[in-house]
């Protein structure tokens, strides 16, 4: 009997990276760890900036925000991806997956955001460093974090709106281990055009502004660390990049890896190795990065974790 077409499809199959039973257990453990890797080192970035004064700046209070969101991100597709492994399921009902798309998109763009922000906030330190606490206030702080939750919530709400009107087999197959927006739309029978469109539009504003901005920011940067006579001051201003420069460096060089194997190889598998480095490894890998180069991050979690032992 033919598949019946329904807009609101009762189920979508997640073929997930391998479909081999003997590479199951292997991978529910490399995922649980990166998992729990993941949601340790942010936790614990989160818990040494509120708890450590010296951390109350501007540059922390977004760090905080990035690793609060990488959090997030991972927590939407690695619970389910594990659930369905050890039910021996690849199921994933309709509301789930077009939520999963929603959260997914919204956390990227966070990241996305964020990044963007904190190069304006090294901008301003360096370039400006008379003006920095006026002009990086707390509320402004506080608004220029908010604002980027509400451009990723509407952009991330108009791509639901414009799915609800697609129509999809009862069962769905998505060659992936998340609900990924492009695929999902790969996988509808009605017309995507418009959302194609919007999509386009949407990668286009909220991907090269940000990156527009970080590459003006540090040619801004690099243009005041040149004109400063002292090496020693160079250096010490500069040093306070680097964390961010790796982070920007493996966020970008990731995310431009999946476009590639999506553009070029257009194999699924290709792009499905590539999603795990951009949404599983990045975030995983974000706070020993700014543990292991900063020396305020490595003193206040090594305050914080003698506390907790103190107490025990």
């Amino acid at each position: 009997m033919a598949e019946e077409n329904s807009s609101c499809a009762s189920e979508f199959l997640l073929l997930g990276l391998s479909e081999d039973p003997e590479l199951q257990p292997l991978l529910s453990g490399l995922f649980l760890s990166i998992y729990l890797v993941t949601v340790l080192g942010n936790l614990l970035i989160i818990l040494a900036v509120r708890s450590d004064s010296h951390l109350h700046t501007p540059m922390y209070f977004f760090l905080s925000n990035l690793s609060f969101v990488d959090i997030c991100l991972v927590s939407t597709m690695i619970p389910k991806m594990l659930m369905n492994i050890q039910a021996q399921s690849k199921g994933i009902s309709y509301v789930e997956c077009l939520t999963q798309v929603y959260l997914l998109n919204t956390f990227v763009g966070m990241d996305d955001f964020l990044l963007t922000v904190m190069a304006y906030d090294r901008f301003v330190a360096i370039c400006y460093p008379l003006k920095y606490t006026v002009i990086m206030n707390p509320q402004f702080c506080g608004i220029l974090v908010l604002l980027c939750w509400i451009i990723m919530s509407w952009d991330s709400l108009i791509h639901i709106l414009l799915m609800k009107h697609l129509t999809f087999s009862t069962i769905t197959k998505i060659p992936h281990f998340f609900c990924e927006l492009t695929q999902v739309l790969k996988a509808a029978n009605s017309s995507t055009l418009v959302n194609v469109i919007f999509l386009y539009v949407a990668t286009t504003l909220l991907g090269v502004l940000p990156v527009t901005g970080i590459l003006y920011s540090y040619s801004q940067i690099i243009s005041s660390l040149l004109r400063m006579s002292s090496i020693t001051s160079r250096y010490k201003a500069f040093s306070t990049c680097g964390s961010h420069l790796c982070v920007v460096s493996l966020f970008y060089g990731t995310g431009f890896g999946v476009y590639l194997s999506s553009a070029v190889t257009h194999s699924s598998q290709a792009s499905m190795i590539t999603s795990v480095l951009y949404t599983v490894v990045t975030p995983m890998l974000n706070p020993f990065i700014y543990s292991l180069r900063n020396k305020d991050v490595k003193e206040a979690l090594g305050r914080l974790l003698h506390r907790a032992a103190s107490s025990l």
